[in-house]
């Protein structure tokens, strides 16, 4: 149980640290570790517990703490939500102090530019690899395109998407 602690506490301690643009952008190396590296779930059970956390009211990274209760239990769930929010924190603090330190420098612009096209791509990868472990049939792959062009092209609220995807996935429509 300890080495499993441990690995826990390594692997979202180091993801903690990688969240450039939010929680979402360390998804893909966080499936690998999970499913790939340490085997402790499969790649469905990872997407439902993604499923599951975006679901739920609370912080958009409740799936690091459904993981670490997954993995270990109580000992899991705690160290998993420390190591994950815990360097980031720390992190994020002393940054946006030097960020206001510097508030009048011309290169801030160009380094918050510059972080842009990095954060898209992180999530561009999330997304895809959430689509790739859930989505199995070309029904299911169609659903999902849809609701990405709604959710891009409309001011649809996400939970309008959220709730037809479920009423699609209750009447069976998706395993066909």
């Amino acid at each position: 149980m300890n080495g499993t602690l441990l690995a826990l506490a390594t692997i979202f301690s180091q993801l903690s640290l990688l969240a450039f643009g939010g929680g979402n952008t360390i998804l893909p190396e966080m499936q690998r570790q999970v499913v790939q590296v340490h085997q402790w779930m499969s790649a469905e059970q990872f997407s439902s517990l993604f499923a599951l956390a975006q679901a739920a009211p609370g912080p958009n990274m409740m799936i690091v703490t459904m993981i670490g209760w997954h993995v270990a239990g109580w000992p899991g769930f705690l160290v998993s939500t420390v190591a994950k929010f815990g360097p980031s924190s720390l992190v994020t603090v002393a940054t946006l102090h030097a960020w206001d330190r510097f508030k009048d420098r011309p290169w801030r612009r160009y380094v918050q530019l510059g972080m842009a096209p990095v954060t898209v791509g992180l999530v561009a990868s999330s997304a895809a690899l959430i689509s790739h472990a859930s989505n199995h049939t070309v029904i299911q792959w169609a659903i999902t395109a849809a609701c990405a062009t709604l959710a891009y092209r409309t001011r649809l609220h996400p939970l309008w998407l959220l709730g037809a995807g479920a009423i699609i996935g209750a009447t069976g429509i998706g395993q066909l």
